[in-house]
């Protein structure tokens, strides 16, 4: 079993950052491929990134391409996002999530979920 646990969320304005932090246990961490996702109000949840095992290979959405950048630590067990350039449309719950198989941009793909960190992007 893979315990995944969110952080950095919080209440940013246009324009800023913010870096969100996804802590993993239960299992070696570099056999986890990992992704985030995130679920805006009132929609359905969404692929924002993935990264590989080691973190040689990285995927994101058109929507946070160029502004988000995906990395992980296996010496920390973390994996983070980097948001900049934030909009009001990043305001979501952010999830982390993990697999011990190839990392996708489908939830279903995933097989642990952390319980999410909210961001909100307002002035």
């Amino acid at each position: 079993q893979v315990q995944l646990a969110e952080s950095g969320g919080g209440l940013v304005q246009p324009g800023g950052s913010l870096r969100l932090s996804c802590a993993a246990s239960g299992r070696p961490f570099s056999t986890l491929a990992m992704g985030w996702f995130r679920q805006p109000p009132g929609k359905e949840r969404e692929f924002v990134a993935a990264i590989n095992w080691r973190g040689y290979t990285t995927s994101y959405a058109d929507s946070v391409r160029g502004r988000f950048t995906i990395s992980r630590d296996n010496a920390k067990n973390t994996m983070y996002l980097q948001m900049n350039s934030l909009k009001p449309e990043d305001t979501a719950v952010y999830y982390c999530a993990a697999t011990s198989k190839v990392a996708t941009s489908t939830s279903h793909d995933y097989d642990y979920w952390g319980r999410g960190t909210q961001v909100t992007v307002s002035s």
